[in-house]
């Protein structure tokens, strides 16, 4: 995995601040107040991303995926911050919902641990990604992942269709996380539970950085504070919430990675979403 350094369009100094994703002039922006524009100019920079056109990423974890099985090199862009499929002890068989999929990093490995009878879908809004993702399926001969073009905060899926929701480095990018949650609760199954890593935040961020466009979409900006998150999720409906990993983030002195697991009681109690 080859971690890429990312310039600042104006000064060209390293970015040692949400560098995900390379700097491009209108990087330099403050961040807009409406969710839907924010999740636009997030849709476009991963899709350039996807189509050769923008920078890839200042890996979060370096060469941690080289030795995992059933890691496809061609599917890794550098854009996680975590291994969510380690922590998650899939089983054969299982039905799997990776949000956010890419192209298809974790969604590959998740289908060595569920094997042939299992069953892996990859969500993504950004439409690139996921052509992407199909192509490197349709190469590895795996007819039991797909891939679709979808919302996390209002997903094209059924109502208790999955057993096991894994992300990588995707929810801090969600404008609506309330809902985001709301939504991993609806699809999984009851018993089910998700493994998502994230970014969450152990101290405030310089107000420049909170309201720049560039620490957004490089996965800071958009972070919530560590104990927020943990307390959104268990308000979601979520028990047994437990921090699986916790490791700094080089790059942003503020910022850690964090891999966290909840599971949707089998005996649910007040309203249900249900679609």
């Amino acid at each position: 995995m080859t971690a890429q350094r990312c310039c600042n369009a104006e000064t060209g100094a390293l970015d040692q601040v949400g560098a995900s994703i390379c700097c491009e002039p209108e990087s330099t922006r403050a961040l807009p107040a409406d969710g839907a524009t924010v999740k636009d100019i997030v849709r476009r920079k991963y899709s350039d991303i996807a189509l050769g056109e923008g920078c890839g990423g200042y890996s979060m974890i370096g060469d941690a995926y080289d030795d995992v099985e059933g890691y496809a090199p061609e599917a890794d862009l550098g854009l996680g911050c975590g291994l969510p499929t380690q922590h998650a002890a899939l089983a054969p068989g299982q039905t799997v919902l990776d949000l956010g999929s890419g192209a298809g990093m974790d969604a590959f490995v998740a289908r060595r641990e569920v094997g042939a009878e299992g069953t892996v879908i990859g969500l993504d809004f950004a439409e690139p990604m996921v052509d992407r993702a199909r192509t490197h399926a349709a190469m590895l001969g795996y007819e039991n992942v797909r891939f679709v073009v979808g919302d996390i905060e209002e997903m094209p899926l059924e109502s208790a269709s999955v057993d096991v929701v894994i992300s990588n480095c995707v929810l801090n990018l969600v404008p609506a996380k309330r809902k985001a949650f709301a939504e991993i609760h609806r699809v999984l199954k009851p018993g089910g539970y998700f493994t998502i890593s994230d970014v969450v935040l152990r101290g405030p961020l310089p107000e420049a950085v909170r309201q720049s466009v560039e620490s957004y979409v490089g996965c800071v900006a958009g972070a919530m504070e560590r104990f927020a998150y943990l307390r959104l999720i268990r308000e979601a409906g979520f028990s047994g919430v437990r921090v699986m990993q916790e490791r700094p983030i080089v790059q942003a002195a503020e910022a850690l990675s964090i891999t966290v697991r909840g599971v949707k009681p089998r005996e649910l109690q007040g309203p249900q979403h249900t679609r």
